[in-house]
């Protein structure tokens, strides 16, 4: 009996924790519902995955540029380009100009303008070859390090006060030379070295400090930030900002607002007369001075001296160019998506073909410059660097 009613006892206590369990899980039901209508009264909200994101990745920009090798298309470039004039109206573009870029040692002419409008480089004497040197990534050849060196001497300083930091010269006879004589690796050697010298003039000028000339605070890359902001209609002030490889700021731009800048140079008809003035003696200067700017077998010393006083054309790293054409009165610049500089250098070909620059019977002429060869290890022709054509360019 005893077990019996000790059954019946366990047999209610469990059906009365089912009837518990099943209210509990009714209640809950309720709940998610009452949850499900919270949430759906905002349901004009965009979906999430249709907000913008700044971490979608951009439309790709088209392909440009192709390397041949044999009967084969081997490698591919993307690349954007803006054509642009001194109005700032845009002739001409393929890809997307409105994107960022660091401007890189392309944008070296402008950094070079405070040293002529404070007018530093007048009180130093300077000439033609300090002026393009001031916008050079030369490659360390004796014509670019000797002249350095004298200015230098000339403003009180020396190789130590350079703070674009030592590598080895580029052109490489130069460099095995060097290496052979035991010579010491310096910074006078570094490419940039020539800019810096300028940076270091505009401070002796100024009676500005020299120590620290590379940092973003300091009243050198001040001007030199307030000159690039008013060349290119960009507050560069709330630009994004890097170090480049000589150790200055380098701060982002529109590829557009780049060549904006550049059409200004080549027409600154419009700029203030110090500005205009400023402009027209860093062009002459480079026109000038070809070999100066980069050195034997450089891409834009070369096309200079050969198509002579037609253009300047100056290079960065990661792929950028730039062009200043003042006798069409416009600025062209490139951003290769990979940083190739090949595909750089092969697109800013074909603009001044497309540009009427450099005439059809000029390009088959000069086309190893312009078209240049992919070469074997012996030297032999096995393909070739060119327009693929798209988008008509």
């Amino acid at each position: 009996m005893a077990r019996r009613a000790a059954r019946k006892t366990a047999g209610r206590n469990a059906n009365a924790k089912r009837a518990a369990g099943g209210k509990s899980r009714v209640k809950v039901k309720a709940k998610a519902k009452t949850k499900i209508k919270a949430v759906a009264k905002p349901a004009a909200a965009p979906r999430a995955s249709q907000a913008p994101s700044a971490d979608r990745k951009p439309p790709a920009n088209p392909v440009l540029i192709e390397v041949t090798r044999g009967e084969m298309v081997e490698s591919r470039h993307r690349l954007a380009v803006a054509v642009v004039d001194a109005g700032g109206k845009l002739v001409e573009s393929w890809g997307d100009i409105e994107r960022p870029i660091y401007g890189r040692s392309a944008i070296k002419p402008f950094q070079a303008l405070p040293l002529l409008e404070t007018g530093a480089a007048d009180a130093f004497e300077l000439g033609e070859p300090e002026i393009a040197l001031a916008c050079s990534s030369h490659n360390g050849e004796p014509q670019h390090t000797d002249r350095v060196h004298d200015w230098l001497a000339r403003v009180g300083c020396e190789i130590a006060d350079l703070e674009c930091g030592a590598h080895l010269p580029y052109h490489e006879p130069t460099m095995l030379q060097l290496v052979a004589n035991g010579g010491d690796i310096t910074a006078i050697y570094n490419n940039c070295s020539g800019k810096h010298t300028g940076f270091l003039t505009t401070a002796r000028h100024e009676g500005e400090p020299t120590k620290g000339y590379i940092r973003y605070e300091h009243p050198v890359q001040q001007r030199v930030t307030r000159a690039m902001s008013e060349m290119t209609g960009v507050d560069l002030t709330r630009s994004p900002r890097g170090i480049d490889g000589c150790g200055i700021p380098v701060l982002g731009m529109p590829l557009r607002a780049m060549a904006h800048g550049l059409a200004r140079m080549a027409d600154p008809r419009k700029l203030s007369a110090d500005r205009a003035n400023a402009c027209k003696r860093i062009v002459a200067a480079i026109m000038a001075w070809p070999m100066l700017l980069g050195g034997t077998g450089r891409f834009g010393s070369s096309t200079m001296a050969t198509f002579k006083n037609r253009f300047v054309l100056k290079g960065g790293a990661e792929g950028v160019y730039a062009a200043i054409l003042p006798s069409l009165g416009l600025g062209v610049a490139i951003k290769a998506d990979d940083g190739a500089g090949r595909a750089a250098e092969a697109a800013m070909a074909q603009t001044l073909r497309r540009l009427k620059l450099v005439s059809a019977a000029e390009a088959k002429q000069f086309a190893d410059l312009l078209m240049p060869p992919v070469l074997n290890r012996a030297h032999l022709e096995v393909g070739r660097i060119r327009s693929t054509g798209e988008g008509r360019f």
